[in-house]
């Protein structure tokens, strides 16, 4: 029986990818296996998978910023690349898949020092920290964007699209709107913040709940122990996080209001869901939200609502103006070429094995 290794988290967008992969790799047989953190989303979304086996390490984290955590994450780095190293030497997987994330960089060289194949995913247009501190260990990294390979070596990058979870494409809309409680008399928008919500955008969304229910319907999904439980009214629908029913959700959902995630916007696009990406701000993240909404505004596919312009006001008339204008994003999203990425990554995983 060959043996996967995956690993990556911190965010659900550093999961969401592995899990797309591993039903294939269990129904050819495969004994799959999971390196994450002790207590990150990663843990709480692999224990869904029972024939995984799940190994937590210890992490810890690269802040761009002064912080007294700073000091003591090194050494649990240091624990965890030991703890990494000495999984892969007993259990001696095949290869190993990494989607990054600060828990994915002690498996990484772990792999290397095991001398054990492993591949990386970049979802981004461009490389974040992790994945950059990792890429010289790898065999092969696997790009989202085709412009992200002008920034690795030829010969150590394929441009493989975006890796489409299978279920979101498998929705119902019908029992979406039974899910919300919703009808069929006015469109849906679905607003969504990552895992751990957005509290500008959910402060935003909530000063324009009058204006915005009065043509529309509202999933919110607000991130963890953000749900207000005082703005309970007819068309408005919140949620901490919805998983299951995410399907159902984004079928009946006419437009989408989120941040600019790659795994998310490519499985809207996928969708043909019109967007408004409001990324990131650089003093929050490294900009690589920034450029991927500018890429998809680019190819006519969202508007970009930079959260220093994100008001109430401009929340409803970014709304209005995509709603009005919503055929001709879903016109551009037809035109765009859809790559059988998970056949894609599935493969090249099966041909480093054999290897």
């Amino acid at each position: 029986m060959k043996t996967i290794m995956f690993t990556g988290g911190g965010s659900a967008g550093h999961v969401t990818v592995n899990m797309a992969l591993i039903p294939h790799f269990l129904e050819e047989g495969w004994s799959v296996q999971y390196i994450g953190s002790e207590s990150g989303i990663e843990r709480q979304l692999i224990a869904t998978i029972p024939e995984v086996k799940y190994f937590p390490i210890s992490t810890g984290k690269l802040r761009r910023y002064m912080d007294i955590q700073n000091i003591k994450d090194p050494f649990k780095v240091v624990k965890g690349l030991y703890q990494a190293y000495r999984l892969i030497k007993q259990n001696k997987p095949n290869v190993i898949f990494s989607k990054g994330g600060f828990v994915s960089v002690p498996v990484v060289i772990g792999a290397w020092l095991n001398k054990v194949p492993l591949l990386i995913h970049e979802s981004d247009l461009t490389p974040g920290l992790a994945n950059r501190l990792s890429i010289p260990f790898a065999t092969g990294v696997c790009t989202t964007f085709p412009e992200t390979g002008s920034m690795l070596k030829a010969d150590k990058s394929r441009h493989v699209g975006a890796v489409i979870r299978e279920e979101v494409k498998q929705g119902n809309a019908e029992r979406g709107r039974t899910f919300c409680g919703f009808t069929k008399n006015k469109p849906v928008i679905l607003i969504m913040g990552g895992s751990l919500g957005a509290r500008k955008i959910n402060q935003a969304v909530r000063q324009s709940l009058i204006s915005l229910t009065k043509s529309y319907q509202i999933v919110h999904l607000c991130g963890k122990n953000q749900v207000d439980p005082s703005l309970a009214m007819p068309g408005y629908k919140q949620f901490e996080f919805v998983n299951e029913q995410l399907p159902d959700v984004l079928a009946m959902t006419d437009l989408v209001i989120s941040r600019a995630g790659s795994n998310s916007i490519f499985e809207f696009l996928s969708l043909k869901k019109p967007m408004l990406l409001i990324p990131l701000t650089r003093d929050q993240s490294r900009g690589d939200q920034i450029l991927n909404a500018q890429s998809f505004e680019k190819s006519g596919y969202a508007d970009v609502l930079y959260e220093e312009k994100l008001t109430a006001s401009t929340l409803v008339e970014s709304v209005e103006r995509l709603y009005q204008n919503r055929e001709s994003y879903i016109d551009r999203m037809n035109m765009s070429e859809e790559a059988n990425a998970l056949s894609a990554v599935f493969e090249w995983i099966n041909e480093i094995a054999k290897k």
